[in-house]
């Protein structure tokens, strides 16, 4: 904390006589930085800024026009306040011309009922400014080692937030160039509003005329976080009505300087923000936190899933991964504006999505379609039911996975298919499976000419044996002697419309089961 006028005016030497502001109440946090007793008229041309000026008024001049450019003077030079003794030895009341210039340049003025020694002003002035820098010098040591520390035990931003917010007792917010939230730490109900609409704040606010610098804005300060000279974003503290300045606007600049040095290390060493969503899904599939809490964690590491339909994306694997690595998930979620927590779950990537407009969810489903990968979907859930909503699409993806072609299934049209996923996960398929196609099986375990291939296509043709021929690629003549040889093994009628369905059933049941037995060994 820095010596600013109000602080001065507070002390002990001051309170011996009754004092005045007359004009400038609204620039008291102006900082000291020494006391300087004067009566020398051009004093101004000896000033540097920050100055604490004590008179009688011996130098000030009697007439209006001396008394406003005295003040223009030592107000264009950087004085913090004047002070000045109602005593008469120059005035016995402050002159108007003095309280209007100064008023009209929001200039500190004060006067004093009574005299004052001004050398114990210097002494007591001087020896809080010395005592503060010394408290200064220790917090920055001690902030120093903190950080020091951090990056010694590895911390990521998120570590570094959380220390900067318990530091400066507001709320920090870390975001990338993009202007996307990374990172949010000491949560407030004012910063959590402000972070429903952040883009506003982020590429408005800061830039608004008026502002001054584009790091300050209403009750926000930022830096940039630089990484290989380049700006990777923008460091936040929300204030909430306070200013930073002393130790705070130091540990911001060190907390910035530190994130560029995590964000280093975590280029070469693996991403630090993969491992805390694979944690945070961990848990929440664990059941050591509720829906509700995910949703409050996911806000702090930037995924802000509040008052949002949720929904649960599974994408099944590819080697090599391309669109379906949890880095691709995470740009796909970027591109569509959507907040997500993404996670590897082994076999899948999981998405837990926070749906921001009512026709985002097509969208997801036609971007996933274009990119030509097999994946689930799950309902629109409330965030208790965010377990429930990954089993959804569990079902969803295990469908879509068993399918000879690539495809993207919502848990909701599924249809009977749902019952497939169900059944899979016990011995009741498996048993249906070998009652259905038993004998067909272990002809195809035996011969070279596979025919459960040619009932999956005649089927998916709903019986249509042109159809069903061309796809096969094969002469219909072909495709009536291995319709036979099926009818023969499996001793009933393809043409009978109960029996191609209790077939479809199957077939699609054996697929899924192969295609889990197969990404078991995988």
């Amino acid at each position: 904390m820095t010596m600013t006028v109000h602080a001065a005016l507070g002390l002990e030497v001051f309170r011996r006589t009754n004092l005045k502001v007359y004009a400038g109440e609204a620039a008291l946090n102006r900082v000291i930085r020494w006391v300087h007793p004067t009566e020398v008229p051009d004093i101004a041309r000896f000033l540097s800024g920050g100055e604490m000026l004590l008179t009688a008024g011996l130098g000030i001049g009697a007439s209006p026009d001396r008394q406003r450019q005295y003040i223009e003077e030592v107000a264009k030079a950087g004085a913090a306040v004047l002070v000045i003794e109602l005593s008469g030895r120059a005035f016995d009341r402050m002159p108007r011309a003095l309280i209007e210039t100064a008023q009209t340049m929001n200039f500190p003025l004060v006067g004093l009922d009574g005299e004052v020694p001004f050398v114990e002003v210097s002494a007591q002035v001087h020896e809080s400014i010395v005592d503060q820098r010394v408290v200064d010098l220790m917090a920055y040591e001690r902030l120093n080692a903190a950080f020091m520390q951090l990056l010694l035990e590895g911390g990521d931003y998120v570590h570094f937030t959380d220390t900067l917010a318990r530091e400066v007792q507001c709320p920090v917010v870390l975001e990338d160039s993009t202007r996307q939230v990374i990172a949010y730490s000491g949560i407030t109900d004012v910063a959590d509003r402000m972070l429903s609409d952040w883009e506003r704040h982020s590429r408005i606010e800061h830039d608004q005329p008026g502002t001054g610098s584009s790091n300050e804005a209403g009750n926000c300060t930022r830096r940039a976080v630089v990484l290989r000279g380049e700006r990777w974003g923008w460091l936040h503290v929300l204030h909430e009505g306070a200013t930073l300045a002393g130790t705070g606007t130091y540990a911001l600049d060190r907390t910035a300087d530190g994130i560029a040095i995590a964000l280093l290390g975590i280029r070469e060493s693996g991403a630090k923000a993969a491992q805390r969503q694979n944690a945070l899904v961990s848990r929440l599939l664990l059941g050591d936190i509720s829906g509700g809490m995910f949703v409050q964690r996911a806000l702090r590491i930037g995924r802000d899933l509040r008052d949002r339909a949720l929904i649960a994306v599974l994408v099944l694997k590819e080697t090599p991964l391309g669109a379906t690595s949890e880095d691709a998930m995470d740009d796909f979620c970027r591109v569509l504006h959507v907040p997500a927590v993404v996670a590897d779950l082994g076999e899948y990537t999981l998405a837990v999505m926070g749906l921001t407009r009512p026709d985002v969810e097509k969208q997801i489903v036609d971007r996933l379609t274009e990119l030509g990968v097999s994946a689930g979907i799950s309902r629109q859930v409330e965030p208790a039911q965010l377990p429930t909503a990954i089993e959804q699409a569990r079902s969803a993806v295990s469908v879509a996975s068993a399918r000879p072609d690539k495809a993207v299934h919502r848990f909701d049209d599924l249809g009977v298919l749902r019952l497939l996923a169900s059944l899979a996960q016990g011995s009741e398929l498996a048993r249906y499976i070998e009652d259905e196609l038993g004998p067909l099986l272990k002809h195809d375990a035996k011969g070279a000419n596979p025919l459960l291939p040619t009932l999956r296509t005649y089927l998916a043709c709903e019986g249509n044996k042109s159809q069903a021929a061309q796809l096969l690629f094969v002469q219909r003549r072909t495709l009536y002697y291995r319709l036979d040889r099926i009818t023969e093994l499996l001793g009933r009628s393809l043409d009978d419309t109960d029996a191609r369905q209790a077939l479809i059933f199957a077939v699609r049941g054996h697929d899924l089961l192969h295609r889990q037995d197969r990404s078991t060994v995988e």
